[in-house]
């Protein structure tokens, strides 16, 4: 039973700018990766590495916990739109579509500063939107 729900497993990625002053780097990370209480990111530019604490990995847990849930009701959101108001009307967007297509970030609290973390998910289906 551990194999289907790993199969099924949504994939996603963390990134984020490395915090070192001048480094230009981008930390990444797979979300599923940050359960492990050894876990640490690990820039790969100047090399610094990044552990996560408790409440930053629960977190992270629980944003991967909720893009599960999502994928489990695809086929709800698939018969959803959201309605945008704009000038003479609405325009109906598709909620895939939105989930497919816009960028997400997530701002946490790291050590006392307030980071952007970009979260990019695989989708279920490969061909969606092609």
């Amino acid at each position: 039973m551990s194999t289907d729900k790993a199969a099924s497993s949504p994939k996603a990625q963390l990134d984020f700018h490395c915090l070192n002053g001048s480094c230009e780097g981008v930390v990444k990370f797979d979300i599923n990766s940050v359960a492990d209480p050894e876990f640490q990111a690990v820039c790969p530019v100047c090399h610094r590495a990044y552990a996560l604490d408790d409440t930053l990995r629960d977190k992270l847990t629980r944003m991967m916990n909720l893009i599960a849930s999502i994928r489990q009701c695809e086929d709800i959101l698939g018969d959803s739109v959201v309605s945008v108001n704009v000038a003479g009307g609405n325009v109906r967007v598709p909620y895939a579509l939105l989930l497919t297509r816009l960028n997400t970030l997530i701002s946490l609290d790291v050590a006392g500063q307030k980071i952007d973390f970009h979260l990019w998910v695989e989708p279920s289906n490969p061909q969606m939107f092609r």
